[in-house]
């Protein structure tokens, strides 16, 4: 499962780093800094009740827990230590999906699905970009660059948070790619859309 789920959200653009059991993933959920965790409650070594008990001392990065028991005591005693939501296994793919954008939305500065930025707006419960009231066609990969800077408006975000959000943790910080998936966004979206901050980072509605 955690394979397949790591495969999926990699089709869908997002950086997935991994975990095969408690002990490694809370060390990991501890020293990076995530946009949401998704958690099976049975881990070894370490499961997931003990793992959002002592990650809840020092984070508050947005947890979906997977069980494969629906009863009503587990959930309770998933959500009273600190999940966000919960999904039973055998879960359904696009629900999955769907329940991961309102935790990434939810844990980032603007909560609502549709944010417009005057020409361009963009929806980040369908996933879609319009410029001009016409669809723009984006890869995954532009798309959560410019999902995270749109949900992060006003804001200067750095390089090397860039890196830390969209890249998986084996890609180097070394590599143009991020360059190149800027450069693609701002000749589909306008040159002036994404602001540069040299020595500082990238933003969407900040001056130059």
């Amino acid at each position: 499962m955690l394979r397949r789920l790591a495969k999926v959200l990699r089709a869908e653009g997002y950086a997935v780093d991994t975990a095969a059991d408690g002990e490694e993933g809370l060390y990991k959920a501890q020293e990076s800094a995530y946009d949401a965790i998704l958690l099976d409650a049975m881990l070894p070594v370490l499961d997931g009740w003990e793992f959002l008990s002592r990650l809840r001392k020092t984070k508050a990065t947005p947890v979906l827990m997977l069980t494969a028991r629906d009863t009503s005591e587990d959930r309770v005693r998933g959500l009273d230590n600190g999940a966000d939501d919960y999904v039973v296994k055998p879960f359904d793919l696009p629900e999955l999906l769907a329940r991961v954008r309102a935790l990434i939305r939810r844990g980032a500065v603007a909560a609502g699905s549709r944010l417009d930025f005057g020409d361009v707006v963009v929806d980040t419960a369908q996933r879609t970009v319009w410029l001009r009231g016409e669809v723009v066609a984006l890869l995954p990969s532009e798309y959560v660059l410019l999902e995270y800077l749109a949900l992060h408006r006003g804001e200067v975000v750095t390089r090397t948070a860039l890196y830390e959000h969209l890249f998986d943790e084996n890609e180097s910080t070394l590599s143009n790619l991020l360059d190149v998936r800027v450069s693609n966004l701002r000749r589909k979206l306008g040159q002036e859309f994404i602001v540069t901050r040299r020595g500082h980072g990238y933003g969407i509605g900040i001056e130059a």
